[in-house]
């Protein structure tokens, strides 16, 4: 048996226990939410011990046709003037469109931007032609943070760890300095995040829904948070406003998702934006930094939870393989594995 899968099978017998008592810390320790102050609060993004804008620039939006490439870079470069200097994005947005928008905006200003991307390689081969596809539309020799982008069937974990895997890419891309560090996404099951940290690969990064709904509903900050936090893995929070159900429907306002989301232990909140307008309200909200305790969240989980449970304001996440939270069953499948 290899290290890895020694290593895998060990983690799984231990990771439910584990992340149920690394959880009672998280909670019990709102203090590891609090932000330095300042016009842009930076946080330390896992082991790694690099700082980031607890802003992060949502690549998805920028290449919406609905903005030109003008505005694009504009609010690119309104963002990192304003310290919103960490930059997500993905190999497959817009055919590669928001990559080369993001390409030209930050040039003459790489050294002052975090840059992240994400690519759909489960194979080695498949991994490295979209690696070099991003550092070309995106002018760059290097990518800061790689990801694995939205991990969401059940056997993605399986595909990128076995033998000529994504996880091989990664690696090489490391080594040849093409990438600095390493993560994942994905948004439809806490169960999938819980496997593909089964290897015991040291991910720098991990990104998930973490919301006021997410509290109750198929939870990635009861599940998965723990973990990540136990292992000192920096967590890059998405969807905190559910793709705009929650204020759009009048769960919550803009501000009471926006503080939920910053009192978890996050590095960085990705937000979508397609207009000056949402940046600089973003801005307002980092200003106005203002977390909530441990019992304000409860208090909001609270009043929220039976429209949580209905699962309707979150349907990106995996309700057909996964009927409801993880339950007993699903506990047990990860102690079999």
């Amino acid at each position: 048996m290899s290290d890895r899968q020694s290593n895998r099978r060990e983690f799984l017998s231990t990771t439910v226990s584990g992340a149920v008592a690394a959880g009672v810390a998280v909670s019990a320790n709102p203090e590891v939410a609090t932000a330095a102050g300042g016009d842009m609060p930076m946080r330390t993004l896992g082991s790694t011990g690099e700082k980031v804008s607890l802003l992060c620039v949502g690549g998805y939006h920028i290449g919406v046709k609905s903005l030109d490439e003008a505005a694009s870079v504009r609010l690119m470069h309104e963002a990192i003037d304003h310290g919103a200097t960490f930059l997500d994005n993905a190999w497959e947005y817009h055919d590669g469109r928001s990559e080369e928008r993001m390409g030209k905006a930050i040039a003459g200003r790489r050294d002052k931007v975090f840059l992240m991307t994400k690519h759909h390689g489960r194979d080695k081969k498949t991994a490295m032609q979209h690696l070099e596809d991003s550092l070309r539309r995106l002018k760059t020799d290097v990518i800061d943070l790689w990801q694995f982008h939205e991990i969401v069937y059940e056997n993605d974990p399986e595909r990128i760890f076995a033998p000529g895997g994504g996880i091989e890419a990664a690696e090489l891309a490391v080594k040849q300095g093409k990438a600095r560090y390493i993560g994942f996404t994905g948004h439809k099951s806490p169960y999938i995040h819980l496997k593909m940290l089964a290897y015991g690969y040291p991910f720098a990064a991990v990104q998930m829904p973490l919301s006021i709904l997410d509290g109750s509903y198929e939870s990635f900050e009861k599940w998965v948070l723990p973990v990540l936090v136990q292992r000192n893995i920096g967590v890059l929070a998405m969807k905190t406003r559910a793709n705009g159900a929650i204020t759009n429907e009048k769960i919550a306002t803009v501000d009471e998702c926006w503080r939920y989301a910053v009192s978890l232990p996050v590095s960085t909140v990705v937000s979508g934006m397609n207009s000056l307008d949402i940046l600089r309200d973003n801005l307002r909200l980092v200003r106005d930094l203002k977390p909530m305790t441990a019992d304000e969240r409860a208090a909001i989980r609270e009043r929220t939870h039976a429209v949580a449970m209905t699962g309707k304001y979150e349907l990106f996440k995996s309700t057909n393989q996964y009927n409801g939270p993880i339950g007993r069953a699903q506990q047990e499948a990860l102690r079999k594995s």
